[in-house]
């Protein structure tokens, strides 16, 4: 990038706060330790975004790129309503982009996250549809030749490896075992997980996510143009059981 970078790296006092954060997820805490939630985390994470948000407009022109929480930024609040877990803080903060969509969740989107010992990031469709996966795979047996193409670079490449769960039952016996890394997913994602290491603690870091978001354009891409199955198809299928 041209520019001079606005995100110069996240602190040491980053880690540390979301580490207490976790010992001391109540809202007495987190009211008086507040300015360091938006010194050390949350304005990093908007820089980040900033620097990151012209090169991701050219993977796609639709991309949410404000640096906002709940646009591209998560929000440190939990909702608690429907889980037994009560702590009303996350001790996680990430970065997504996606289109902003209602049905986002069937689209592919890119992320960037940070824990309290460790930071991942990739991209992929994390909770897709059990139709979206359908669509997937009938997209793969219509063209195989493309789909390997479109994959062709992960072999080649040593920062990602595939993930998502998989069905237990085989899709399909005829599916080669590479294939079938893809085939078999119920949600699909490429992720590099790394520990905290000294590439966050620099402006580096966009660089460095940009050149590794780069890699999965062409699979991002593939999987925006996954369509969704008529519903002949749909019921034809069926369900697919996880047992």
């Amino acid at each position: 990038m041209s520019r001079e970078h606005l995100f110069t790296g996240f602190r040491e006092e980053t880690f540390v706060f979301l580490r207490a954060l976790g010992m001391n997820n109540n809202k007495p805490w987190f009211t008086q330790h507040k300015t360091e939630y938006y010194e050390f985390l949350l304005n990093p994470l908007k820089n980040l975004v900033s620097d990151l948000s012209e090169f991701m407009l050219t993977i796609d022109p639709y991309f949410e790129v404000s640096p906002a929480v709940n646009r591209t930024i998560s929000r440190i609040y939990r909702d608690t309503r429907f889980t037994k877990n009560k702590s009303p803080y996350k001790t996680t903060a990430w970065i997504t982009f996606k289109r902003p969509k209602r049905d986002w969740k069937d689209s592919p989107a890119y992320f960037f996250e940070l824990s309290p010992y460790s930071y991942r990031f990739g991209m992929g469709l994390y909770s897709a549809s059990p139709n979206t996966m359908r669509s997937f795979r009938e997209t793969i047996d219509e063209d195989p030749k493309k789909f390997n193409r479109v994959v062709s670079f992960y072999g080649k490449q040593d920062i990602f490896h595939i993930a998502g769960e998989k069905y237990v039952r085989l899709i399909d016996k005829s599916k080669s075992g590479a294939i079938l890394e893809w085939y078999q997913r119920k949600n699909l994602y490429l992720v590099c997980n790394r520990n905290i290491d000294k590439t966050l603690f620099g402006p580096g870091l966009v660089d460095y996510l940009t050149s590794s978001f780069s890699l999965l354009k062409p699979l991002y891409q593939y999987l925006l143009e996954v369509r969704k199955p008529s519903p002949d198809k749909a019921n034809a299928q069926g369900g697919i059981s996880a047992k």
